[in-house]
């Protein structure tokens, strides 16, 4: 799945995950995010795949998300 960093980052912050959020804007990370392709540096700021796919479920990002 392809999701903007921006809008991921947004997510975090509106559901008060404020520490994962900020790493994530600081993570060396390119502005479309592949949960495939960048799953470990996603693990490295707390969002392995069940975390992330908990956030996502919790808050719709809308039409940013490909699969």
């Amino acid at each position: 799945m392809e999701l903007a960093k921006q809008d991921l980052v947004a997510l975090l912050h509106g559901q008060g995950d404020n520490d994962t959020a900020d790493a994530l804007g600081a993570a060396d990370l390119p502005d479309t995010i592949d949960t495939e392709r960048d799953a470990d540096a996603l693990s490295a700021v707390g969002l392995d795949q069940a975390t992330l796919q908990g956030h996502l479920a919790a808050g719709a990002i809308g039409g940013n998300m490909t699969m």
